[in-house]
């Protein structure tokens, strides 16, 4: 019997999306509400989801419950889930006008769709009356939330791409401190030795989401042309390469294949936090929740890359935005001030939202920090000194190419393409969906 990929979720989500929208209908809102959009305590309720690790679900119930303390006329009804099916759910929501009224969003290809769909509130009204108040908020920031003059996130923290690693592992094998000096061919040197010498992996595998436009970046490319009408990178050896990469380490049991991925239910699952593989490239804010979850001890780095300055960037953890159907935006901007200004949510959440976007919170942090949100603003730093910026081009269909690049992906690994037909397959999906 032929493999089928499990992995076309992302792929979907625009399809979803825009079917479900289509047959839209309207939602009488919540039946606990009354005519004056009050509870039966005449508070207003306000429903409000994000995703994430079971130690962020924990953190913020511990926020809201701050937040409600300070704001008794306003009631938060929490929903969350894992990363993975999040969208989906998202998009089920959209198709009964049924979005919370405060969402966890993320930059790029997710914000861009929902912004094209009209479905976020423009929050500028909110910023510009000081209700969210930003100020000293740097404008590169706010940006990242912005399509047009429309704010339509606000950034939860920043983040950045990051080499997670076993310290103790890399020992193992001669290998001291990674300071981000380190090419791809170092690398796979290192996690050959670790895996010869453990019998462990010797690496976690690179799932290309998010991997492979560093990759690009790194080589001087970009994953999407200026306009968002087609791939910026004309060469498919680059991916070819990338595939090859991969492939090799798989195929020697270095790099696990999709089988055991598949298997990773949640941060708390993952390879390295057991001490089953020293690599694990991810973002910097899963460090509080890796950290929580491992005995292991963890350090960051740069990602491998002769270029990797040119190929690192910084971004938002995540944005919380609005939907443009809430009863009560002006509430749903309240908590967003809430979380930017007060310091408790940080000393509740440390970095697991990213750093935090305001100098005066980080500076009135620096003293108490824990070891792992010092860990983390200390990388911060270090990307802020060796980068460029972000790539924001994401057309409206940039979920789609993703999900296509996840699924030849798999097929790679798993044997059925080989890496040269593999980039060719996805250069026809990419097209297509772009071309629609």
């Amino acid at each position: 019997m032929r493999w089928k990929p499990k992995v076309m979720k992302t792929m979907a989500l625009g399809l979803v999306l825009t079917t479900f929208l289509a047959g839209c209908s309207s939602s009488e809102g919540s039946s606990s509400e009354s005519k004056d959009g009050k509870n039966k305590d005449g508070k207003v309720e306000l429903r409000m989801t994000w995703w994430g690790s079971q130690s962020r679900h924990d953190q913020t119930q511990e926020i809201i419950k701050k937040f409600e303390e300070e704001n008794p006329d306003i009631k938060i009804t929490s929903e969350f889930t894992g990363f993975d099916g999040y969208f989906e759910k998202m998009a089920a929501q959209a198709a009964g006008n049924n979005l919370p009224d405060i969402m966890q969003q993320n930059f790029g290809e997710y914000l861009n769709q929902y912004a094209d769909k009209n479905l976020l509130a423009d929050l500028s009204e909110y910023v510009e009356d000081g209700t969210i108040n930003v100020d000293g908020v740097s404008d590169i920031i706010m940006d990242s939330g912005k399509q047009g003059d429309k704010v339509l996130g606000i950034p939860t923290g920043t983040n950045a791409l990051t080499a997670f690693y076993n310290v103790d592992m890399l020992k193992e094998v001669g290998v001291e401190n990674l300071d981000g000096n380190w090419s791809w061919d170092e690398y796979m040197d290192i996690a050959k030795k670790v895996h010869e010498k453990t019998g462990e992996f010797g690496t976690r595998l690179m799932e290309p989401k998010n991997l492979f436009e560093y990759y690009l970046r790194e080589k001087g490319q970009k994953l999407f042309s200026e306009d968002g009408t087609a791939l910026g990178y004309k060469d498919d050896k680059l991916l070819s390469d990338y595939f090859e990469m991969n492939k090799k380490m798989v195929d020697e049991g270095v790099a696990p294949g999709y089988d055991t991925i598949q298997q990773i239910k949640g941060v708390e699952d993952e390879l390295i936090v057991h001490g089953k593989a020293p690599f694990d490239f991810r973002w910097s804010n899963q460090a509080t929740a890796l950290d929580s979850a491992s005995e292991q001890e963890l350090a960051m780095t740069l990602l491998p890359g002769d270029n990797n300055r040119e190929g690192m960037f910084l971004k938002p953890a995540m944005l919380w935005s609005v939907s443009e159907n809430s009863k009560h935006k002006e509430e749903a901007a309240r908590f967003i001030d809430f979380f930017t200004n007060n310091i408790e949510v940080y000393e509740i959440g440390g970095s697991d939202r990213g750093v935090p976007i305001k100098e005066e919170i980080r500076n009135e942090m620096a003293s108490t920090l824990s070891e792992t949100d010092k860990k983390v603003f200390d990388y911060i730093e270090m990307v802020t000194d060796n980068s460029s910026p972000i790539d924001s081009n994401y057309p409206q269909q940039a979920s789609e190419v993703l999900g296509a690049l996840q699924e030849v992906d798999e097929l790679v690994m798993y044997g059925q393409l080989s890496p040269k037909d593999g980039a060719k397959e996805f250069r026809k999906k990419a097209e297509s969906i772009l071309g629609r």
